[in-house]
């Protein structure tokens, strides 16, 4: 048994020296990004394009994704969900049976939106066990009146 380690202890040893003797890889030239792309070299915010000054209309575009929330099998749910939005001051309009599966939704004014973060939604859902949230295209949905 002592031999057969020895064995092994050589040939790592072999092994390790056998790798040294290589010749190290070269790092690989990299082509700079201002080859590739000439005078688009400037970095522009999605808020800076001109399309997003036309987002903040208060009429949603065609193709403009809206926040619903909802999912309540009742009537009664969905308006204490609305009370609670306007004490928030987030602007909501009622969109029933315009969204795939049932019940009852509100769908979130697009200036709203970012009064509507992640904590906010969880709060929200730990007061209404029903509530679920989903961004949706805009076109398509009408309020229902």
């Amino acid at each position: 048994m002592r031999w057969l380690f020895l064995l092994l202890l050589v040939l790592n040893v072999f092994y390790y020296v056998w790798h040294q003797q290589e010749a190290p890889m070269r790092a690989k030239d990299v082509t700079p990004l201002s080859l590739y792309r000439g005078a688009q070299q400037d970095i522009r915010l999605l808020s800076e394009t001109a399309g997003s000054v036309q987002e903040k209309q208060s009429s949603p575009r065609v193709g403009q994704e809206c926040l619903f929330l909802g999912g309540f099998s009742r009537q009664e749910t969905l308006s204490a969900l609305e009370q609670r939005l306007v004490s928030m001051e987030v602007k909501t309009q009622s969109s029933q049976g315009d969204l795939p599966g049932s019940g009852y939704w509100l769908r979130i004014a697009p200036e709203s939106q970012r009064l509507l973060g992640d904590l906010q939604l969880q709060n929200l859902s730990k007061e209404f066990n029903e509530l679920k949230h989903k961004i949706m295209q805009c076109e398509g949905v009408a309020p229902a009146e």
